[in-house]
């Protein structure tokens, strides 16, 4: 059995897929879920951060019109997330905000609630997307729904 099916079965993965499209419903913003069972030798050198921004890069996510993605990126052998947030969005939202999502979700996984955890993470994004960066009369979904599984 694959890591990733001890926490997440199919039907999770496409709750999650199905979160971030409606998320994205009101926001020109574009949330997207990666998660790795575990890295692989090739990035185990860099931190948690480099690692995000390698996969948020790789996922294409620093090419959306107005630099306003968001990946929240799991590291299930590791026990490790990352909530990394474009450009776009660091002009407007504080590091704060993003920090206390996490916050919540680091609680969540602590309890082992993680498809919980990962559905209200999206929904606080979404809010906060929302209420910075409202979607506009000629947005489109740039970006994939679907989780990244790795």
């Amino acid at each position: 059995m694959a890591l990733i099916d001890r926490y997440f079965s199919q039907s999770d993965l496409r709750k999650i897929g199905a979160a971030c499209k409606q998320a994205e419903q009101n926001t020109a913003g574009e949330v997207r879920v990666s998660i790795f069972s575990k890295r692989s030798r090739k990035w185990r050198d860099l931190t948690l951060e480099q690692f995000t921004l390698a996969e948020f890069q790789h996922l294409g996510m620093e090419k959306t019109r107005d630099r306003t993605g968001v990946l929240l990126l799991i590291i299930l052998a590791e026990r490790k997330f990352q909530i990394l947030a474009d450009s776009g969005i660091h002009q407007k939202v504080e590091q704060d905000t993003w920090d206390a999502v996490a916050a919540e979700l680091s609680n969540y996984f602590k309890k082992g609630e993680y498809l919980t955890g990962i559905m209200d993470s999206i929904q606080q994004m979404a809010a906060i997307l929302s209420r910075h960066f409202p979607r506009k009369s000629d947005d489109t979904d740039e970006l994939s729904d679907e989780v990244v599984v790795h």
